[in-house]
């Protein structure tokens, strides 16, 4: 008989952002004439920048005549696109990375959660809580970890982001095998220094293990002290690979771009101690199960680093973080702490002691204001609400004034 895997049943019984979704609806029915603002999925509200859309528009009439039609693209993307990426997003900022350690795909989401696919499934993994719940979930799926109980799994070890250490976690107590990051981070808005990086850099040399780093929010970068990238960071590239999207960078959460950055150096080791290569695994991996980001959006894609394009792309970060400082400024007003909104576009509240779903039921209720509840990212999520900035200036401006008339 067919048999399923198993691993799944381990999973909790509902995504969170399904959750979320579903609450939401249920609220909506009950309540039709209701508005409702949603600050809680981190999903972009604004246009693709218009060098992008002309980009974009043009490699459709390429596409519409025999002369100029492109088919099957390489796996690994496009030359024009991994030789942009290496030259503004790498080389610009003193990172030594060349274009054909680029890995162009459809979403940062889904490579960190393929990227696993390279690994034993005895590694010993060391994963942030609260966390993006992505990395956590699918290593339960590939049998990594034990069973759930009391907000955790048996097997992971958890990396604590709390108040008390800014959010930015402690080096494990103990060896572990693959590491995961993120910053600035999803869901707290925490970011890291230079000198926090470089430590964990030197723990992954010591121990033999590596980081994977997302990167996919420093856009919203503007402090120059702050490393945008792991390879800022001497000896990252024997230790660590580094996702990037363009979701929030330009908009494409509905258009699919991102990549991944797999340095030629990076190795693993097998059960005998001998190193292997992980981007001539990761190369085998994408040339036999993806084929690759259509010619479109990476001509659009492209565009991101022409000098409009780069124009363009500030200015929409710019417009998200103006977001964020109001929803950061009307919540510290309120008496809530808060952490990010300064370079991330997320805001993580701390709610006086209200239970995190409580909290969410509280704004969707009385503000019509969906967030998202901490306690779905991990135990040490419980009591605080993520908010994300990614809707219209006009509609955070109203659900400021709706939280505040809530919760006075």
């Amino acid at each position: 008989m067919i048999r399923i895997n198993e691993n799944y049943l381990k999973l909790n019984a509902s995504y969170l952002f399904s959750e979320i979704a579903k609450r939401v609806s249920a609220f909506q029915a009950a309540n039709p004439d209701r508005e409702i603002i949603r600050l809680g999925i981190g999903d972009v509200t604004r246009a693709l920048p218009q060098a992008c859309v002309d980009a974009f528009h043009k490699a459709i009439d390429e596409m519409a005549s025999d002369s100029t039609f492109k088919g099957y693209g390489p796996e690994q993307g496009y030359a024009f696109l991994r030789e942009a990426i290496a030259e503004h997003d790498f080389k610009a900022n003193g990172a030594d990375i060349s274009a054909d350690e680029i890995f162009v795909s459809d979403g940062a989401k889904c490579d960190t959660a393929n990227i696993q696919e390279l690994f034993s499934e005895d590694i010993i993994i060391a994963i942030p809580d609260p966390v993006y719940p992505v990395y956590l979930d699918t290593n339960v799926m590939a049998g990594r970890t034990g069973k759930f109980a009391d907000g955790r799994y048996e097997g992971i070890v958890y990396l604590e982001c709390t108040r008390e250490n800014g959010f930015v976690p402690a080096l494990p107590e103990k060896p572990v095998d693959l590491i995961y990051l993120c910053f600035p981070n999803n869901p707290t808005g925490s970011t890291i220094t230079k000198d926090q990086l470089a430590k964990w850099v030197d723990y992954a040399k010591k121990n033999k293990a590596l980081i994977l780093f997302d990167a996919a929010y420093e856009a919203f970068i503007t402090d120059p002290a702050l490393p945008k990238s792991i390879y800022e960071i001497e000896g990252a590239r024997e230790v660590a690979i580094e996702f990037r999207s363009l979701s929030k960078t330009a908009g494409f959460t509905g258009t699919r771009c991102a990549y991944t950055v797999v340095p030629k150096n990076c190795v693993a080791y097998d059960s005998e101690g001998n190193a292997h290569n992980l981007y001539a695994m990761w190369n085998r991996r994408q040339t036999t199960k993806f084929n690759g980001v259509s010619y479109p959006v990476q001509k659009s894609a492209a565009a991101i680093y022409s000098e409009p394009g780069r124009t363009q792309v500030k200015e929409l970060a710019a417009y998200y973080l103006k977001n964020a400082a109001l929803i950061r400024e009307s919540m510290m007003a309120l008496g809530y702490e808060c952490t990010g909104g300064v370079d991330s576009p997320y805001i993580w509240i701390y709610g006086k002691g209200t239970g995190s779903w409580d909290f969410f039921n509280l704004l969707l209720e009385k503000a019509g204001v969906v967030c998202t509840p901490g306690a779905g990212f991990g135990r040490c999520g419980e009591g605080y609400i993520r908010i994300s900035a990614f809707n219209s200036y006009e509609n955070v401006q109203k659900a400021m004034a709706k939280i505040k008339e809530a919760l006075k």
